[in-house]
């Protein structure tokens, strides 16, 4: 395996130098896109390190595109770092389109590559990316009728989740989710009701969206934004979260369980809507031990007016004795168990999950995806609700779980009512919810 180069450079960090350095490990090894990002380094400006996720991101969301036009213009695939630069600067060529400065982006590079790797690299560079121009302007969106390699293709996607989608969604919807894949994410916020709200300057920047509460963030403002955020005011959510917790209903004052709560978005929205009645309510959060834990209790610790637990623990290996361990309830009249899934709804932002997504995830999902949704069945009381929710638009994790989960349950649990967002129908992230009533 080729070596990847981590440069001493002198000077601040900058947007271009640090995406390169970004996925260049990502294409050495293939980390996770979000765990990469969170290693950028603090001096990073909030403008220079909001544009390096672009580049990032946009990479990523292009990677099949840049690497097969790529691939034909070197005898030899060079060292990553070099790659990476090549990478970075392809999706220049691409977010500037036909009439974009292509000169100014392949001196740029250059001039990159150069304290980057070296000088016969950089010439590697300048050579490349002048054929990279041609090759990228002479691609051509498919026909309206199209292959599931020719979308797969131009849509920088794996041939057979193209093909998956096809038999699932139709040419027409396929074509809408590839095209709604490649566009750089929408970032949404949700302000937490409070007496004190949020400032008014910051108020400003949040745009108002179709659903109640969830507001865009404008580009640029992060500087004003980010203090509500670490106090709890403001939380980043897209508007799809408010499915589940819809259906789960739960009212005021009432005991509610949360299983796989981490990080804890829904579970923030959950207390939000049990505070404010008669009794004081309880939230119970649970989730497996690991890295996302502690995220999930920072945000249980903002929640106010409402009583809160975090268990950790496995759901399908003895919820009820976890509980019982904690001097917590073993039933609850409202249960939600948002389950692991493959992604498929928030490729938009989740990029890099087409790419790490293999065809046996379905299956191995839908397996534990049941498992997990029948454990958490045993938690819920006699009248009860249960929802399960995924942020897949894939039909085996979905209505493929639900239907076996109730030929199991053998009429203890009855489907009340379902959600299913689709992205490009929606216009925000993809999933779905599902609420289950247990018999009296």
């Amino acid at each position: 395996m080729a070596s990847i180069v981590k440069p001493c450079l002198v000077g601040p960090p900058t947007a271009w130098i640090e995406a390169a350095r970004l996925i260049a490990r990502w294409l050495a090894e293939r980390e996770r896109i979000d765990r990469l990002l969170e290693a950028l380094p603090s001096a990073l400006s909030g403008v220079e390190r909001a544009r390096c996720q672009h580049l990032v991101m946009g990479v990523v969301r292009n990677a099949g595109r840049l690497e097969a036009a790529l691939r034909p213009l070197f005898a030899h695939p060079p060292r990553f770092i070099t790659r990476a630069v090549l990478f970075v600067a392809g999706y220049e060529l691409l977010d500037a389109g036909p009439a974009g400065a292509i000169p100014q982006i392949v001196h740029h590079a250059v001039a990159q590559a150069r304290a980057l790797a070296s000088e016969p690299e950089a010439r590697l560079v300048n050579a490349v990316l002048r054929r990279l121009s041609q090759a990228l302007n002479a691609q051509a969106a498919p026909p309206r009728i199209a292959s599931a390699e020719e979308l797969a293709a131009y849509f920088s996607h794996p041939d057979w989740l193209v093909r998956r989608w096809l038999a699932q969604h139709g040419a027409a919807g396929t074509r809408a989710l590839l095209e709604w894949n490649q566009r750089p994410a929408v970032i949404y916020a949700r302000v937490r009701p409070g007496p004190a709200g949020v400032e008014p300057e910051v108020a400003a920047y949040l745009k108002p969206t179709p659903w109640a509460g969830f507001f865009e963030v404008a580009a640029g403002h992060w500087a004003e934004i980010e203090p509500r955020l670490k106090d709890g005011r403001v939380y980043l959510q897209d508007p799809v979260t408010r499915l589940p917790v819809d259906l789960l209903a739960p009212l005021p004052g009432e005991s509610v369980l949360d299983v796989c709560a981490a990080p804890g978005g829904k579970s923030l929205l959950i207390a939000d809507r049990l505070a404010g009645g008669p009794g004081k309510g309880l939230l119970v959060a649970m989730d497996l031990p690991g890295e996302r834990i502690a995220r999930l209790r920072e945000n249980l610790a903002t929640v106010t007016g409402v009583d809160t637990a975090l268990v950790e623990g496995d759901a399908t290996a003895g919820a009820a004795a976890h509980l019982k361990a904690r001097g917590l309830p073993e039933s609850y009249p409202a249960v939600l168990v948002d389950v692991p899934c493959s992604n498929t709804g928030v490729m938009r932002h989740r990029a890099d999950v087409k790419w790490r997504l293999q065809e046996g995830d379905f299956r191995k999902h839908s397996r534990q995806q049941l498992a997990l949704l029948e454990a958490c069945s045993r938690l819920v009381a006699p009248g009860g609700r249960l929802v399960y929710s995924t942020c897949s638009i894939d039909t085996d994790e979905n209505q493929g779980v639900i239907t076996a989960f109730l030929k199991n349950s053998a009429g203890r649990f009855a489907l009340e009512s379902k959600a299913l967002s689709l992205p490009w129908v929606t216009g925000h992230d993809g999933a779905a919810a599902f609420l289950l009533r247990r018999g009296v």
